[in-house]
């Protein structure tokens, strides 16, 4: 079966970043530029927060904004050929969660992959790697 990240218990998350941080390291990178996953406060502790991650969806919004074919759907969410890729932001723009993230310093788009290292970070489980049946 395949998985994909799925946030399972929100209501426990107490911004600590761990998540978005692992993700960040995963691309050798330091602090929280290029994660592909973040923390919103929607009213800090007392009401909560909220996570912005790729949800897979079946059919991208993301895709079908590109202009160039760059973004392809996986076998669970999408990936992005860099090198097709120009730059156009048009796939931040149609995320109807914000869940593409822009790496301003390449200039290009920031999405999951879903490899689960965030779920491994999460002290409170709120995030889970989990199987969903393919097709």
């Amino acid at each position: 079966m395949a998985k994909r990240l799925s946030v399972v218990d929100v209501d426990r998350c107490v911004d600590c970043l761990l998540c978005a941080f692992a993700c960040a390291r995963r691309f050798g990178e330091g602090g929280l530029a290029g994660s592909a996953i973040a923390v919103r406060s929607v009213g800090g502790m007392e009401r909560g927060f909220v996570v912005i991650v790729c949800r897979a969806c079946a059919d991208p919004s993301c895709m079908a904004a590109c202009p160039t074919g760059a973004i392809r759907v996986a076998e669970v969410g999408v990936r992005v050929d860099l090198e097709r890729c120009t730059g156009c932001g048009k796939c931040v723009d149609a995320c109807p969660i914000g869940a593409v993230f822009w790496d301003g310093e390449r200039g290009k788009p920031v999405i999951c992959r879903h490899c689960g290292l965030c779920a491994q970070f999460c002290p409170h489980g709120v995030i889970a790697f989990v199987e969903v049946p393919r097709g």
